[in-house]
């Protein structure tokens, strides 16, 4: 039995020496080894503050830089050490902001948290903090951290850019990496979004020394325990910033979308859609009125035309269709048909302009023959080699996704829309039927009825055309940091010849047909012009272009609401554009055109 008693007491002893010895450890780590805990007990006159790192700049295709950064300071409350009442009016006053504003930023610090700093007012400019910095010490309980703003270097393309915004709850909750905390900027929109983890960089921390008035009295142990906040990665676009400055004048005024690709690459030269805003507008305390502005403005400068809108792609269009009609084996290029200033089939008509008739496949091209399609369709959908028309449909629209209709084709855009190429099941539904007719979707002969595409997706087209046969996927980044991104090839299941029967007639419609207005001195140049029917209004004027026929070093769509036929606005637009770039400027004799669509408005009250 004492043997028994002398083990339990044994066990109890070392038990009391192993806890002493982990306490005396676990106590020396703590007041020894680090100073951890004790900053954290000193905490009245010690403070952690984050250094947020500037984020990455936005350069163009040639190095300039579009965006950079400006200093900022946000106004950050620890509801807990605030004491007593202090002069709200005068801090408001300060600040420059709404008082019943500045009340609900502050009750809503109180209710995340009474004893953490959040953000009461952010983006305050210099000059406001200077005046801020004086007064500070009679707010007990305030602080300021240093953060950085984007600068613009021009005042438009805010719907490539985006914006940057204070982070979401929502967003913090689904931050897997715990990166981001209350009163943290995030891109919302655009590349800001789209790059949001390359462009934010990686946030710092410094420990500073503070007095009894809540003023910075230096840095806490000189910085030892400081950690460098690192810049993000520069990022950069394959956008050609004097082009698109160019584009943005010609559109003033205008309602529309040009989207300009370098074929060989899938490289986005430059994107306007109009109207549009100044990007400063979304910056500094005025950023969320200016925003409000924005959002009523019956001319929807916040609808990225470009990318949002889905329009019928008119004329554009044909050279698809004739492309499929080849591969079919369905026509030749030298199949023709008659146009007597429109077609009729029972009860359905289509009207064309006046031209020379019969013509054949490049002439239907340069003139934008309407019944010569719908006979192309016809013989399309009642092809011998399909049972019927329906199954016909289903072979014809697997072409038509090869050229990236109907779906999402750039992955930096996910706001984008994916147009419509309806599927067979979309018709059986309308038509209560799967036996339906060729003749009841004859307006798709055209790119009418049912057929939409944004201009991305248009100028994509031009770029497969002008490829033979192919594109690259479309993209406007370049590089992040020193690394090229790659981006992937798609093919397209028609024959390379072919190609080239569609861009005699595009080249013919430059030459002598409906798109003249584009032509540029000892350029080739191949264009399609369209115009889309709109219920509500003037027509819509389409251009769909690229230039030089060999070695193609631009691929353009141009899309005018309300702009009437192509030839009107699109095609001079288009041919102004062309010459900018492939010329470096505009020739005298052009110069008149360029006065008419600079002056020229489409945008009604």
């Amino acid at each position: 039995m004492s043997n028994y008693y002398n083990h339990r007491k044994f066990v109890i002893y070392a038990v009391i020496v192993l806890t002493a010895f982990i306490y005396i450890v676990r106590l020396f780590c703590m007041q020894v080894l680090t100073d951890e805990y004790k900053i954290k007990a000193d905490g009245n006159s010690k403070r952690k503050q984050t250094v947020y790192p500037p984020r990455g700049m936005m350069l163009d295709r040639n190095g300039v830089i579009m965006v950079e950064n400006q200093p900022a300071y946000d106004l950050l409350v620890t509801p807990r050490e605030v004491k007593g009442t202090f002069d709200t009016l005068e801090l408001v006053n300060i600040l420059g902001v709404e008082l019943e504003t500045f009340k609900k930023s502050f009750e809503k610090c109180r209710k995340y948290s009474r004893s953490r700093a959040s953000v009461v007012v952010s983006q305050i400019t210099s000059d406001k903090y200077a005046i801020l910095q004086e007064k500070l010490h009679k707010y007990a309980g305030f602080e300021v951290q240093t953060r950085t703003l984007r600068s613009y270097n021009l005042n438009h393309s805010a719907d490539v850019f985006g914006y940057v915004g204070e982070v979401s709850q929502s967003t913090i909750d689904k931050d897997t990496s715990k990166y981001y905390a209350s009163g943290d900027y995030v891109g919302i929109t655009g590349l800001e979004k789209a790059y949001e983890k390359h462009l934010r960089g990686s946030k710092g921390y410094r420990y500073l020394l503070v007095d009894k008035y809540n003023q910075v009295k230096g840095s806490y142990a000189d910085g030892e325990y400081d950690i460098a906040s690192q810049m993000g990665d520069n990022i950069t676009t394959t956008m050609d910033s004097e082009l698109q400055e160019y584009a943005y004048q010609l559109m003033q005024n205008k309602r529309g979308g040009i989207i300009a690709i370098e074929p060989a690459t899938g490289e986005i030269i430059l994107k306007v859609s109009s109207p549009g805003y100044d990007p400063a507008l979304m910056v500094g305390l005025e950023r969320g009125k200016n925003y409000g502005m924005l959002q009523k403005d019956k001319n929807l400068p916040l609808f990225d035309r470009t990318i949002q809108s889905t329009y019928p792609p008119g004329s554009t269009f044909k050279t698809l269709q004739a492309l499929i009609g080849l591969e079919l084996g369905v026509i030749t290029p030298d199949s023709k048909f008659q146009c007597r200033a429109g077609w009729n089939f029972g009860a359905i008509s289509m009207g064309c302009h006046q031209h020379a008739s019969p013509l054949d496949l490049r002439g239907s091209i340069q003139h934008s023959c309407n019944p010569w399609y719908v006979q192309n369709w016809r013989r399309i959908l009642e092809s011998s080699k399909f049972e019927n028309v329906r199954e016909a449909y289903i072979n014809w629209r697997s072409y038509t996704l090869q050229f990236g209709l109907g779906q999402k084709i750039a992955p930096e855009f996910p706001s984008a829309t994916a147009g419509l190429i309806p599927t067979a099941e979309f018709f059986d539904k309308r038509f209560r039927t799967k036996k339906w007719r060729w003749s009841y979707i004859s307006s798709i002969s055209i790119g009418q009825g049912e057929i939409l595409m944004n201009p991305l997706q248009i100028a994509n087209m031009a770029c497969c055309i002008a490829n033979r046969g192919h594109y690259i996927t479309p993209h406007i980044v370049r590089s992040i940091g020193d690394s090229t991104i790659a981006y992937e090839k798609h093919d397209i299941d028609i024959q390379k010849r072919y190609f080239d029967i569609v861009i005699d007639g595009m080249e013919q419609a430059i030459k002598g047909g409906t798109a003249k207005g584009a032509m540029v001195d000892s350029v080739v140049v191949c264009g399609k012009t369209g115009t889309a029917q709109n219920p509500h209004g003037e027509d819509h004027s389409i251009f769909m272009v690229f230039a030089p026929r060999e070695n193609p070093k631009i691929a353009m769509a141009i899309y005018i609401e309300n702009g009437g036929f192509g030839a009107t606005y699109a095609v001079p637009i288009g041919g102004l554009i062309l010459e900018k770039y492939l010329k470096g400027e505009i020739s005298e004799k052009k110069k008149a055109v360029e006065k008419r669509i600079m002056e020229s408005s489409l945008i009604y009250d």
